[in-house]
This record gives structure tokens, C-alpha cells and sequence, in this order.
């Protein structure tokens, strides 16, 4: 979205410069932006939005319980203000988010520019392992967040009514199964309506927050950072505990920077910090006041007891929309990951649907739709509770945010080139932050944080073992390929060329694919074109349409065509052939034949893999998607020939 904006405001200036009144310009340029804002206040703050309802709550009467004194209150709510400043404000919105791959943001996007700009093969390795364990806590948030966000606004139930309590754990269910049941029908039109309801949700939360700090003013003053510091000074274990569940307000800092492409960086930049830092700030202030005033017997739901009686059902529907709104982010985000990693090399083909004609990224995966479903469910039925779920929360956030800080470190003084005493002084602060997180949270790994580990470590396997055995065949077919040069001069002479056009698909630049040698040692003929052709995904995000291709003829109807994209862009090959016009004639679906190479892997003893990847990544590669479907290949214009490869 924020490229499509860009193109609208130059052509609105291209108007402006041939005669269009210039506040008129100015007028549209400004209702764009403010679509942003408000589009980025409806879409990226939805998790950190709705950590409110349980963030406070779970560091006073979580797993470490803390007194309901003035200097726990003050300085409680004085590290989670300046988490919030240090963590969301500086490092992310104001110095992360700078570190854009063409507009693109989030973990792979930041990978693929770094190793793009890295030509040391050790450095490259450790920074890929880094953003693939990173992408891969990844999915253990996006098992938890809707889980523990749904779970806690409907635990408002309880507090309106208890006598509600039983219908908790069915209602979070069939929310749940009811929105994931309605992603394959793309989410434009529910997305519509995000914006309105956030901008509702956090003007309310801001306004009770208010109310509440009317009445004990003196909150205010747990701003001063003396009060985190004290915490410190005066009761150490408490308050590094403590911030296994301070950092439940920072939960979703990093979406900020993983949905950068949608919106950019100016909007969801003033949208925080015109609007929703304010707002959660607000209330969390006012959560803090309320626990001064009343003690205990608040604590059940700060969040909800901050609204009078008749106003708590309301906050729970508002609420749990809000919790809604902030799952649908992370499933959604959830499909553009793995849209990237596949693209980028690290899972098999999978199916995906595009629910908007019109817009790229809007894409669904049944798979990881479906698999996520059932994983949340499972979370939500065997830890039953929000609080019993907060254990779980918080690792893989702090992981992702730890790794991030060693990805920036390359960004700054290997990208940026700062000044080493400058950029050293500012990622120790990062380092000693997010250390701290991580190190707290830790400790909550038998309580249920071994959870999103464990998520994080099978994805990981599966990840690193598709990557490693892609490479591994693709060397093995290589050591295999007869060099094109032979192949043209000897097989152009003796076999007998048939009309029409075949396209061999072929994963390496070189080499004479697999499937073409098996069609000529049993159909004996080859077709008056023959064009080998090859995918390539750069780490870019888009490829412009002028370099799409690269063709090389390489003499008696033999050609070497490759196809570019962006890991953010869906590879068409017949659209892009139709750009092909330098290939002899043009090219035509009736008269062309793609033939692809179906590999069977068979056991080796030769180094690579240990057995046991060896035969999960045979079980991935059975499983993939067809290339036919994934490079949208005409059904009855594809030829499939198996080969056997060794690994």
C-alpha cells in the first residue's frame, strides 16, 4: 500500500505541475495520508492494543506475585512506559523501521537485505540461521497471540456475570473456529471495518483511563523513571521477575515493523505516537490508580473494574472484537511469512489462494490457516485460563526482539556504517533490555513456556531441513547435468525436431535439466524450440516488469530464459512468456509443452543430512504443491517425468 500511495501522490503532483490548483493537491495528499494512519491504528496495533487486558493483571497476580504498594504500582507502570519508550519507540519505529528492503519490513525481509550487502559466506550463515530461528518463533506467537487475546476479552464475561464462567472456554472456541473459518474468503471486507472499531476500542480504553487517574492523580508521577530504578534498588528478584510480565505491554512491537510494506513508515509512525502510545499508556496508568484506590479486590480484571457495572458487558464486546482484530493481524502476517519463506527457499510449494483480485498481498494458505486453527484450540482447551497462557506468552517475542537486536547490529555498522562508540552505546542499552525480557521469561519455561520453544524449535527443523536438502539435491543434479554445449551440438544433429514449443522447468542456471534427457532417450525427438527455463527469487521484495527476464540464445533452437521475482511477488510463467517477444516467434499456449521433473529421492550413504532429515525432507518434498499449480501452468499443456536423485 505504501508504494501504491507513492505513484498516487506523484501523478496527483505531475497533475499539480500542469496546471491543477496546488492546495487541491496538497488536500489529496493529506486525505491519503490519514487513510494510512487510520488504516495502521485499525491493523498493526491490534495485539499491542489489547495487551491492556491482561498485561498488569499477570505481572501483580501472575506466577510472581507482587505487593499492591506504591512503589511496586509506580514502578511497575514506570517500566512498562519506558519499555515502551526504549523498545517500540526508539529501537523499533525509530530506528528499525529505517532498515526497509524496497518498503518491505519483518525479519526475512531485514535477512534478505543484509545478506544481500554481506559477502563474508560465515557471517551470511549465522544471519540466516538467526532470521530463520527468529521467523520461526514467529509461528509459536502466531499460536498464542489469538489464543490469550480472545481467551482474556472473554474472560470479562466473569466479571460482568459470574455466573457466566462455564460458557468461557466454548464461546473463545467457537469465536476462534469462527475466524479462521472465514479466511478463505479473503478478509478486505472485515478489514473495513477494523479501523472504526480499534479507533472506538482505544478511545475508550483512553477515556477510562482518565476517569481513573482523575481520582488518584498521583499515578502520574510513575512516569519518572526513579520509580523503575527503585523497584530495582529496593526489591532486585521481584523486579527482574517482574519483567517476564512487564513485557507482556510490548507484545507486537515487532508487527509494527513487519507491516511497514502495507502502510509505511510515516503512518505507523504517527499513528503510535499521536494515538495509541497515549491511549495504552493512559490506561495502564488508570489500571495502576485503581489498584492503589482498591487493593485486591480489583485485581481479578484491572482492565474491566476500570468501567462502572453497566458499562463492563459493552467493554467485553468491544474487547473481544479488539482481541479479533489483533488475531486477524497475526494470521494474516502468518501467511505473508510463509509466502516470503517459500519464496526465499525455506518451505516446500504450498498451496495459495488470492482473495483480491486487485491486491497482491492479500493471499490465503489452507494449511497454515488450519494448522494454526487447530494449534490455538488445542492451547486454549489444555491451558483453559488467559493466566496459565501468559507463561507461555512472552518468549518467543523476546527471542524474535533479542535476534533483532544481532540483525541491527549488522545493519549499523555494517550497512549504515555508524560510528562504532555511537552504535555500540546505543545497541548495549538494546542488549541489556531485551536480555533482561528474555533472561525473566526463562523462567517461566516450566509453567508453560516450553510451549512456543518447542513450536519455534520443530519449525526451525523443518525449515533449515527443507533448506539444506533443496541444496543438497540441487548440487547432486548438478554434479549430474551435461554441460549445454555438448548437448546442443550432438542432440540438435541426430534427433528429429517435432513443431512447436517445449519449456523445460529447471531449478539451476546450467546444465541440461533432467526431464529434457529423459525425453529424448525415450520419445527420440525434440521440439523446433526449446526453451530451459528458470525461476529466479532475488532478495528484493518486487521485480519491475522491464526485468522480468533474461534470455540467452544459445544457437539452433535451444534458449536460456530466466524468469525474476520478489520474494513478495506469485511467479506467473504464461504472463510473463507473453512479455517474452526476442525468443523467435512469440509464444503461444496451444503450441507450447511444459515438461517438469518429478524427483524421487532414494537413501545414500554420502554426507549431507542425517537419516532422520533425510526422511523428513523427502516426506516435505512428496507433500509440496505441484509446480504446475504453483507456477500456474496450463493443466493440459504439462508433461511430468520422474527422476531418482541420491542425497
Amino acid at each position: 500500500m505504501a508504494d501504491d500511495s507513492n505513484k498516487v501522490v506523484g501523478g496527483e503532483a505531475a497533475a499539480g505541475a500542469a496546471g491543477a490548483p496546488e492546495s487541491q493537491h496538497s488536500h489529496s495528499a493529506q486525505d491519503g495520508f490519514a487513510k494510512m494512519v487510520f488504516g495502521a491504528i485499525g491493523i498493526v496495533f491490534g495485539d499491542i492494543g489489547t495487551s491492556p487486558l491482561y498485561a498488569l493483571r499477570e505481572t501483580f497476580d501472575g506466577h510472581h506475585k507482587l505487593a499492591l504498594d506504591q512503589v511496586h504500582i509506580f514502578g511497575v507502570i514506570s517500566l512498562m512506559f519506558w519499555s515502551m519508550i526504549l523498545v517500540v519507540t526508539i529501537k523499533y519505529v525509530t530506528i528499525i523501521m529505517r532498515a526497509d528492503n524496497k518498503g518491505e519490513g519483518g525479519s526475512l525481509a531485514l535477512l534478505a537485505l543484509i545478506n544481500g550487502h554481506t559477502k563474508s559466506k560465515r557471517w551470511s550463515s549465522g544471519l540466516i540461521l538467526l532470521g530463520v530461528f527468529a521467523t520461526a518463533l514467529f509461528y509459536g506467537d502466531s499460536m498464542i497471540t489469538p489464543a490469550v487475546s480472545v481467551l482474556s476479552a472473554v474472560e470479562g464475561l466473569a466479571i460482568y456475570n459470574p455466573n457466566l464462567a462455564p460458557f468461557i472456554l466454548p464461546a473463545a472456541v467457537l469465536l476462534l473456529f469462527g475466524l479462521f473459518s472465514i479466511q478463505r474468503g479473503g478478509t478486505s471486507k472485515v478489514a473495513a471495518l477494523f479501523g472504526p472499531i480499534m479507533l472506538i476500542y482505544f478511545s475508550t480504553i483512553a477515556t477510562l483511563g482518565v476517569i481513573s487517574i482523575i481520582s488518584t492523580p498521583t499515578i502520574l508521577l510513575a512516569l519518572n523513571p526513579y520509580w523503575a530504578v527503585h523497584f530495582f534498588a529496593i526489591d532486585p528478584l521481584a523486579a527482574f521477575l517482574a519483567l517476564g510480565s512487564v513485557v507482556l505491554a510490548v507484545t507486537g512491537a515487532e508487527a509494527l515493523y513487519a507491516d511497514m510494506g502495507h502502510f509505511g513508515r510515516n503512518p505507523i509512525r504517527v499513528s503510535w505516537m499521536v494515538f495509541v502510545l497515549p491511549a495504552l499508556m493512559l490506561n495502564y496508568m488508570g489500571q495502576g490508580a485503581l489498584l492503589m484506590r482498591v487493593g485486591e479486590s480489583a485485581l481479578t480484571s484491572p482492565f474491566y473494574n476500570l468501567a462502572p457495572t453497566w458499562g463492563q458487558l459493552p467493554l467485553v464486546i468491544l474487547a473481544t472484537m479488539a482481541a479479533i482484530i489483533a488475531s486477524q493481524a497475526v494470521i494474516t502476517g502468518a501467511f505473508s511469512v510463509t509466502h516470503q519463506a517459500i519464496q526465499l527457499g525455506f518451505m516446500p510449494r504450498l498451496r495459495i489462494a488470492h482473495t483480491n483480485a486487485s491486491t497482491a498481498g492479500q493471499i490465503y494458505i489452507p494449511l497454515i490457516n488450519w494448522g494454526l486453527m487447530v494449534m490455538v484450540i488445542i492451547l486454549v482447551l489444555s491451558f483453559r485460563t488467559s493466566s496459565n497462557l501468559s507463561a507461555a506468552y512472552g518468549i518467543a517475542v523476546t527471542g524474535a526482539m533479542f535476534i533483532d537486536n544481532m540483525l541491527l547490529t549488522v545493519v549499523l555498522l555494517r550497512l549504515w556504517k555508524w560510528n562504532r562508540l555511537g552504535a555500540y552505546a546505543i545497541l548495549s542499552v538494546f542488549y541489556i533490555i531485551d536480555g533482561a525480557y528474555l533472561a525473566a521469561n526463562l523462567t517461566k519455561v516450566p509453567d508453560g513456556g516450553w510451549v512456543p520453544l518447542f513450536i519455534g524449535l520443530v519449525v526451525f527443523t523443518l525449515l533449515t531441513t527443507w533448506s539444506r536438502g533443496r541444496h543438497l539435491m540441487m548440487e547432486r543434479m548438478r554434479e549430474s547435468a551435461m554441460p549445454i554445449p555438448v548437448f546442443v551440438a550432438s542432440a540438435a544433429n541426430s534427433a528429429v525436431r517435432v513443431p512447436g514449443t517445449a519449456v523445460f522447468m529447471t531449478s539451476t542456471a546450467d546444465g541440461v535439466p533432467h526431464a529434457l534427457l529423459h525425453n529424448l532417450k525415450h520419445n527420440k525427438v525434440l521440439h523446433e524450440r526449446v526453451v530451459l527455463l528458470t525461476v529466479k527469487v532475488k532478495n528484493v521484495p518486487v521485480v519491475a516488469d522491464e526485468e522480468r527476464y533474461q534470455l540467452e540464445d544459445l544457437g539452433r533452437g535451444f534458449f536460456r530464459l530466466q524468469l525474476n521475482y520478489g520474494f513478495m511477488q506469485e511467479p506467473d510463467v504464461p504472463a510473463a512468456l507473453k512479455r517474452v517477444h526476442d525468443c523467435g516467434q512469440s509464444f503461444k499456449m496451444m503450441d507450447t509443452s511444459f515438461f517438469l521433473a518429478r524427483q524421487t529421492l532414494l537413501p545414500s550413504s554420502r554426507p549431507g543430512m542425517a537419516v532422520w532429515r533425510e526422511k523428513i525432507f523427502a516426506w516435505m518434498l512428496r507433500n509440496a504443491e505441484s509446480a504446475m499449480e504453483f507456477f500456474r501452468l496450463p493443466t493440459n499443456r504439462v508433461v511430468e517425468l520422474g527422476s531418482q536423485v541420491e542425497i
